[in-house]
């Protein structure tokens, strides 16, 4: 049985909580294939609510739930996590933590939020819980890994390696007073043997259900734009978002992926610096985010908001593949009597990008906060014009029928080409294939 990704279209925070919760239901396995603790889902239950960072929303359902290698874990956080959800009644004996994973260490913490006030006016706005150090670690591979768990000898040498180091940064770069290696190791043996039961082989898992025809569910952390690669660069999140990477961050083939499940708000919101070419102005932005309850699950901190922008909307469809796309809190604009929406960025040179293309701009042309039913007015307005002038030129048996012999020079092969071009000119204004949602624009989270 193939496997279901869900995938933020936006920049986070786009409500895949509840669409995991919902499908959750008709699913035997809940997958978090990327991420850390730094981002959250806020679901309520049978009238409970429960803010949820490191284990999949599934538990809630009592699926099978797994934390795959392309996470980054915070022993202290799942284990804080585990011990609220079994005084609240839900068992985490379905829990199954990939020994792969890294763990995020006291001093990635440090590092993290020393290296935001060290950068001032330039940071980037982390959540400050070591989620970027600690995959920085992994690629420079000298991270410590939940494997690492199970055998105290080698953990104990891994951190005294790691802390030697460390050290010298707090230290040296940052000013800050270094850590004890007696206290870390002493915590970490002690979250050790509580976590060790939760560990598997969770990619042997995850295919043998595929192998018996169960449904697989699989979630990211965060959104779209802000993918390490192809998100709004450096203001972006550690690891890659896209649905692509949930066959790597569990650990299957991508070929047992067969839907691609996108999650959008009716608007949009991002939460720290970065480019927001829809970012509301005026007291606008106050009341959306007042209506939309639009504050971090972890950090509380309080999202920017804007109107919804197609053209990063078109980018994100494109480099997930998404088949499906599900779109929450429209109630929230209820309460405006107009909503503007971005269809199309103004660059500097004068030019308009809609995605997939660069136009000049016209005299009707849609502008980035124009209405939308303006842009398809405009739109019919130019396939009826060519439809007419198509209608208007002489036919020829060659235009539907040209000889499987003509050469691809012959007058047959160009006219049947010539008609295609037509056509496809007729109807481009239905291609949604961007090629980026900042082409001019600097550098999310």
């Amino acid at each position: 049985m193939p496997a279901t990704v869900i995938v933020g279209a936006q920049w986070g925070d786009e409500g895949k909580g509840k669409i995991v919760d919902l499908l959750a239901l008709d699913s035997d396995f809940v997958c978090r294939y990327q991420g850390g603790p730094n981002a959250g889902h806020t679901i309520v239950v049978d009238g409970e609510t429960f803010k949820i960072r490191q284990i999949p929303s599934g538990v809630l359902r009592g699926k099978t739930c797994v934390i795959g290698a392309g996470c980054v874990v915070d022993p202290e956080v799942f284990l804080t996590e585990v011990d609220e959800l079994e005084s609240r009644g839900v068992s985490t004996g379905v829990v199954h933590l990939s020994g792969e994973a890294h763990l995020i260490m006291p001093w990635h913490v440090a590092i993290d939020q020393a290296s935001e006030r060290r950068l001032g006016k330039l940071q980037i706005g982390t959540t400050r819980r070591g989620i970027g150090p600690c995959y920085a670690d992994k690629a420079a591979r000298l991270g410590i890994r939940v494997q690492d768990l199970l055998e105290p000898k080698i953990l104990r040498q891994k951190i005294e390696v790691a802390l030697a180091e460390k050290n010298v940064w707090l230290e040296r770069v940052y000013g800050v007073p270094p850590l004890a290696l007696e206290e870390i190791a002493a915590q970490l043996e002690s979250f050790a043997q509580r976590i060790r039961p939760y560990v598997s082989d969770t990619s042997l898992l995850v295919d043998q259900a595929l192998r018996e025809g169960r449904e697989v569910l699989m979630e990211g952390a965060q959104g779209t734009l802000l993918d390490l690669d192809h998100g709004t660069y450096p203001f972006v999140t550690s690891s890659n978002t896209v649905a692509g990477n949930a066959a790597t961050g569990i650990g299957i083939g991508p070929n047992r992926i067969d839907r691609v499940i996108g999650i959008a708000k009716a608007y949009v919101t991002r939460v720290g610096e970065g480019p927001f070419p829809t970012e509301i102005e005026g007291p606008d932005q106050e009341r959306v985010r007042e209506l939309g309850g639009e504050f971090g699950t972890v950090t509380g901190r309080e999202r920017r908001c804007g109107w919804l922008d197609l053209v990063a909307l078109r980018y994100a469809v494109r480099l997930n593949g998404i088949t499906s796309l599900a779109l929450t809190k429209l109630d929230v604009l209820s309460h405006f009597a107009e909503l503007p929406v971005c269809v199309a960025y103004r660059l500097r040179d004068g030019s308009e990008t809609y995605g997939p293309r660069v136009r000049r701009v016209r005299r009707g042309g849609a502008r980035c906060r124009d209405f939308a039913r303006r842009h398809r007015r405009g739109a019919r307005e130019r396939r009826r014009a060519a439809l007419i002038e198509d209608q208007a030129r002489p036919l020829t048996a060659h235009a539907f029928a040209p000889s499987v012999n003509a050469p691809s020079g012959s007058p047959s092969r160009r006219r049947h080409s010539s008609r295609n071009a037509a056509r496809r000119s007729a109807s481009s204004d239905k291609v949604y294939a961007p090629a980026g949602p900042t082409p001019a624009v600097n550098g999310s989270q």
